[in-house]
């Protein structure tokens, strides 16, 4: 289970190296039409990436893997290991706060299909490395607090 964690948070690690590539492009006036290629190459690199009409897919993706985790993984590691309660408290904030962000870069991708002006492509570089930011801290704060847990654990709870 801890294998396959860090398998999913590997290739969140590597998109979202890509991203910070791409918002730096944004910041340095690369036209919309080449960000939005550069998106859509990264749907051919692997399996997190897609694009929906200008805007990240990879949104949805982050979303639904919070949403599996808080469904089903935190409930199951608050009962394998009561003293992680804190540590869950703080991976639900994090979800939280990081579906914002989502949103934010959802948002701001769109905006700059249809405005490629420069105060759209700063609002889309600012919700891309913010996104990174967290959501690196988020990954790395979760393996390392978790995995001792998981690697108890005989499956993934609820399949």
């Amino acid at each position: 289970m801890v294998a396959e964690l860090k398998w999913v948070h590997g290739m969140i690690r590597r998109d979202l190296a890509t991203v910070r590539q791409l918002a730096a492009d944004v910041q340095d006036g690369r036209p919309a039409a080449e960000v939005t290629r550069g998106l859509r190459s990264l749907a051919a690199r692997g399996p997190l990436w897609q694009l929906r009409i200008n805007c990240l897919r990879y949104c949805h993706f982050v979303h639904s893997h919070h949403h599996l985790e808080s469904a089903m993984l935190f409930p199951a590691l608050r009962q394998a290991n009561p003293a992680l309660g804190p540590v869950v408290d703080q991976l639900e904030a994090d979800h939280q706060r990081v579906s914002v962000l989502l949103d934010e870069v959802e948002a701001a991708a769109a905006n700059l299909a249809a405005a490629e002006g420069a105060e759209a492509r700063q609002a889309l570089s600012a919700a891309l490395e913010a996104l990174s930011t967290d959501l690196l801290a988020h990954l790395a704060f979760e393996e390392e607090n978790v995995a001792d847990t998981m690697r108890t654990m005989n499956g993934w709870p609820g399949w």
